[in-house]
């Protein structure tokens, strides 16, 4: 037997050694993951079934939510989007944004009879006497919805504990009237001046307001912070489809102040109670 014989004869042997050794190694590994896969399957399993438990007993299981709202304030109105993360079965993580208008609790609309011709009135555009400014807010917020109480049954109410804060955007748009120039002998819409405020603020010389046509490329920007909690009652039959009510109270701080009412001193703090409505959808 010559020495090629040999050689060949090992590195036969080898590699069939080689071979044998991925087969085995590709038996485990497939081996392995087949029972990886296994082991995530029983605990999908056991979750889903969890959560189905969970859901009879009156929990509101969910992964993502998402809520459309609208807010009356004790000083104004918002209207509002939620996106929720659920973090655990009493607990989920959100995101909101709000947009809303500030109202001085001092407002008071007033509404005047205009003469159309010699023979007929009418009643004009209704104003605000005195108001100085229109005050917006935008208002993202990250927070937290934590389950005080599940529901007893399909009929019951959910009850959650929300709280959430973050910065506010805060916009001064001037308020426009429109006023009878003498001078001119015509109707002209005019802002409040403090240099000249007697046009604005006499009020047999205003006829009506102006509506929404006047003041948004002299808006002012006014940061600010704001927070809010409140209680939310879920009353909807069906787990997928949100249907609540909430109550709460929200503060906010301008760092600049906000002037609205005329002879009013303006405020930088700001406190309310709230009611919402809210409708949506969980996944």
């Amino acid at each position: 037997m010559n020495i090629n014989h040999i050689l060949y004869k090992v590195a036969s042997l080898v590699m069939g050694l080689l071979l044998c050794l991925s087969l085995t190694a590709q038996e485990v590994s497939r081996s392995s993951k087949n029972l990886q896969k296994a082991a995530k399957r029983k605990a999908r399993q056991e979750k889903i079934s969890n959560y189905i438990r969970q859901q009879e007993e009156g929990a509101l299981v969910f992964n993502s939510q998402h809520i459309y709202g609208f807010r009356l304030n004790t000083d104004g109105w918002g209207g509002f989007y939620e996106y929720a993360k659920m973090k655990s079965v009493r607990a989920a993580n959100t995101f909101s944004f709000e947009f809303g208008e500030k109202k001085h609790p001092k407002e008071k609309k007033v509404t005047n009879n205009i003469p159309f011709d010699n023979f007929s009135q009418g009643a004009g555009n209704p104003y605000v006497y005195g108001k100085q400014n229109i005050f917006y807010q935008l208002k993202p917020a990250f927070g937290q919805q934590r389950m005080i109480g599940a529901k007893a049954n399909k009929n019951g109410i959910a009850l959650h504990w929300m709280y959430s804060g973050g910065f506010s955007v805060g916009l001064l748009r001037p308020y426009y009237v429109r006023v009878l120039d003498e001078q001119l002998g015509t109707l002209i819409d005019i802002k409040y001046d403090a240099n000249n405020p007697a046009p604005f603020l006499t009020p047999g010389n205003i006829f009506e307001g102006t509506g929404l046509r006047h003041g948004w490329n002299e808006m002012r920007f006014m940061p600010g912070l704001h927070a809010k909690t409140g209680l939310r009652f879920d009353y909807g039959r069906f787990n997928e489809l949100v249907s609540a009510i909430e109550v709460g109270i929200n503060t906010e701080y301008y760092f600049n102040n906000i002037e609205m009412l005329v002879n009013n001193d303006p405020r930088k703090f700001f406190f309310n109670a709230y009611v919402a409505i809210l409708l949506g959808k969980r996944n």
